[in-house]
C-alpha cells in the first residue's frame, strides 16, 4: 500500500524520467495483444496487454491517474517477455519503458520490512557474490547429497510450501561441490586449428547451479576451433536487477563486466543463457546517459553473442552428429528471440542431428512463464501459461525439449512433472543435448573402427 507522499512522488518521477517519445510511439494498433500471454490468460483485459499498460504509462505521466496498487499490478502481472516489441509496426521499446516504470515504484515506494530485508539479501548480498553463490549451491548440494533431502521428501516436511514450490524442488538439477566450483578454468585453448578467440559469459546461476552446461558450452566452443578466455573479474549480468526495479545495481554489475572483458581482444563474448545474453545486449541503452561509460558500453554489447550463433557461424551443424531415434520440440527463450533475435540457429542445430524427428510446438515463442522469478510471485498466472504451454507439448508427442535458458529448463522440468511425464519426456538444455549427440557420434565412430580392426 503506498501513502500519498510516495503516489505523488512516484507521479513527479513518472514525469521526469519516462521517455515520452516511446509512449507517444504506441498507435494503440492491438498487434501486439494476440503476442501477449498474460492478455490472453487474463481473459483479454487491455489492462494486462502491453498497449494497456503504456496507456496506463502515460495517464500517470499526464496526471489522468494515480500510480496506486491496480497500476502496480498491472506492471507487475507483465512477464517481460518482449513478445510484443517484434510484432509493434512503430517499433515501440516496451521492455525498457517497463523497467523504468518499475523501477520508479521500487525507489519511491517503502516495502515492507520484511520484503526489504529479502530484496538486500537477494539483489546486494546474492547475486553480485559469486563466493556466496558457491556458497549457497554448496548448501545445496549438501541437502542433494547427505541423504537431508529424502528425509524431507519421505516426512512430507515440502508440503508445507505452495504445490508448485514443492513440486520446484524435485526438478533442481544435482549441483556441483564446492571444490569443483572454485576449480574454474580462465583461459581453454581449441581443439584443432584456431579459428576464433572469444570470451566466455560464465554468469551467476549459470556457473554454479548450472555448472554442467557451462562445462558443455566450453566444450563445444573448443570443438568448433575457439580459444576461449574466460575473465574471472566478470560478475552477474543484473537482469534480476534491471526486471525488478534496481537499476541503479544493474548500471553497476554492467560497468563491473564491461571492466572485465574489453581488454581481451576477443572476436565475441559468448552467452548461453537468453535472459543474460539479453541483458548484456543492452548495455548501451543501459548506460546511454552515462559519459564515461556510454562508447565503452556500446563496444561490449557489439561482441555479445549466444552459443547457438556461434555454432552455426562455425558450420557445427555440418558435423554429421547423431543421436538414438526420438522426437524433439523446442521451446524459445524469450529474451533469445524477441532480444537477441536468435531463432534459426537452434532450430537449424537441432535439425541437423541425424535420429532426431524435429516437431515445431505451436506457440513455441510464447512464454513459459518462467520469467526470473515470475513463477515464485506470480504463481498462479505463471501456472496457468505453464498448463497451456504442457498442452502444445503434448501434442507434438516430444519425449524431448530442448530450451536455451536456465529459468526456461526449470520451468519445462516443472511441467513435465506437473502433468505426471517424467517417465516419458525429458527437458535439457540445447549445449547439453548437443554434447549428447557428440558424444554418442563419437562411441558409434569407435565401434564401428573396432569393428574393422576386431
Amino acid at each position: 500500500m503506498t501513502t500519498v507522499k510516495e503516489r505523488e512522488k512516484i507521479q513527479q518521477q513518472f514525469q521526469e524520467r519516462m521517455n515520452e517519445d516511446e509512449l507517444l510511439n504506441c498507435m494503440r494498433c492491438g498487434f501486439c495483444l494476440p503476442t501477449c500471454p498474460t492478455y490472453i490468460e487474463s481473459g483479454f483485459q487491455e489492462s494486462h496487454s502491453p498497449r494497456g499498460r503504456i496507456a496506463l504509462m502515460k495517464a500517470v505521466v499526464d496526471g489522468l491517474i494515480e500510480p496506486d496498487e491496480d497500476v502496480e499490478r498491472s506492471l507487475n502481472m507483465c512477464l517481460g517477455c518482449r513478445a510484443c516489441e517484434p510484432v509493434c509496426p512503430s517499433g515501440v521499446r516496451y521492455g525498457h519503458l517497463l523497467e523504468e516504470a518499475r523501477d520508479i515504484i521500487a525507489q519511491n515506494k517503502k516495502h515492507p520490512l520484511f520484503v526489504r530485508i529479502i530484496r538486500k539479501m537477494v539483489f546486494n548480498g546474492l547475486f553480485p557474490h559469486q563466493n556466496r553463490m558457491r556458497m549457497l549451491t554448496a548448501l545445496l548440494g549438501f541437502y542433494q547429497r547427505s541423504g537431508l533431502q529424502s528425509l524431507v521428501r519421505r516426512l512430507g516436511i515440502l508440503n508445507i510450501l505452495p504445490k508448485h514450490l514443492a513440486t520446484m524442488e524435485k526438478v533442481l538439477p544435482n549441483v556441483p561441490t564446492w571444490k569443483e566450483m572454485n576449480d574454474r578454468p580462465q583461459h581453454l585453448a581449441p581443439e584443432g586449428t584456431k579459428k576464433r578467440r572469444v570470451a566466455f559469459f560464465t554468469g551467476c546461476l549459470m556457473d554454479t547451479m548450472f555448472m554442467e552446461t557451462n562445462d558443455a558450452t566450453m566444450k563445444l566452443l573448443q570443438l568448433a576451433g575457439c580459444e576461449i578466455v574466460i575473465p574471472p573479474g566478470q560478475t552477474c549480468c543484473g537482469a534480476l536487477h534491471g526486471h525488478s526495479g534496481e537499476k541503479n545495481d544493474a548500471k553497476e554489475l554492467a560497468k563491473r563486466n564491461i571492466e572485465a572483458f574489453e581488454q581481451l581482444n576477443v572476436d565475441y563474448i559468448i552467452t548461453n543463457a537468453g535472459g543474460c545474453g539479453a541483458f548484456l545486449i543492452e548495455y548501451d541503452h543501459l548506460l546511454k546517459d552515462d559519459p564515461h561509460w556510454a562508447e565503452r558500453a556500446k563496444a561490449f554489447t557489439a561482441k555479445i553473442k549466444d552459443i547457438s550463433a556461434i555454432l552455426v557461424e562455425m558450420e557445427f551443424h555440418k558435423k554429421g552428429l547423431s543421436l538414438p531415434e526420438q522426437i524433439v520440440t523446442y521451446q524459445d527463450s524469450c529474451h533469445l528471440r524477441n532480444v537477441m533475435k536468435t531463432a534459426h540457429e537452434p532450430r537449424l542445430l537441432l535439425q541437423s542431428i541425424e535420429g532426431v524427428e524435429f516437431r515445431e510446438m505451436k506457440d513455441a515463442d510464447r512464454c513459459c512463464g518462467s520469467a526470473g522469478i515470475y513463477n515464485i510471485v506470480q504463481p498462479d498466472m505463471s501456472m496457468q501459461i505453464l498448463d497451456y504451454k504442457m498442452e502444445q507439448v503434448k501434442k507434438t508427442k516430444a519425449t524431448t525439449i530442448v530450451t536455451a535458458n536456465p529459468g526456461c529448463l526449470l520451468q519445462m522440468k516443472l511441467g513435465i512433472e506437473r502433468e505426471g511425464l517424467s517417465e516419458h519426456v525429458r527437458a535439457v538444455h540445447i549445449v547439453d543435448f548437443l554434447l549428447e549427440a557428440v558424444k554418442a557420434s563419437q562411441q558409434q565412430t569407435n565401434n564401428q573402427i573396432q569393428k574393422k580392426t576386431g
